[in-house]
């Protein structure tokens, strides 16, 4: 499995990015998610999705503002991110680990990992 983000940019506060992350190789039944790591700060849990049925999570600081979302065709999951923080900035990652319904938000569960994007807001 292969996890490719895209999507990632600079945008004023307020402003808008949809992050892609695309998945080559096995899909169903994955828990994706999407991770943010800032300079000094540990890598925090954004949202989660389990492939197989859509179920979603969300953390706190993101509630109301994100949504991830899956389109089955075209083997990607999104995080679309409105109202945008520059407490938002940082390396987005997508990361996903094979389960049979449950996901996570610890990063150590996950073993497939993507290169990252970069979210800066201003």
């Amino acid at each position: 499995v292969q996890l490719v983000e895209s999507g990632g940019g600079s945008v004023q506060a307020g402003g808008t990015l949809r992050l892609s992350c695309t998945v080559s190789g096995y899909y169903s039944s994955y828990c994706l998610g999407w991770f943010r790591q800032a300079p000094g700060k540990l890598r925090e849990g954004v949202a989660t999705i389990f492939t197989g049925g859509g179920r979603t999570y969300y953390a706190d600081s993101v509630k109301a503002r994100f949504t991830i979302s899956q389109d089955n065709a075209k083997d990607t999951v999104y995080l679309q991110m409105n109202s945008l923080k520059p407490e938002d900035t940082g390396m987005y990652y997508c990361a996903a680990y094979l389960t049979a319904g449950t996901c996570t938000v610890v990063p150590g569960q996950y073993t497939h990992w993507g290169q990252g994007t970069q979210v800066t807001v201003s």
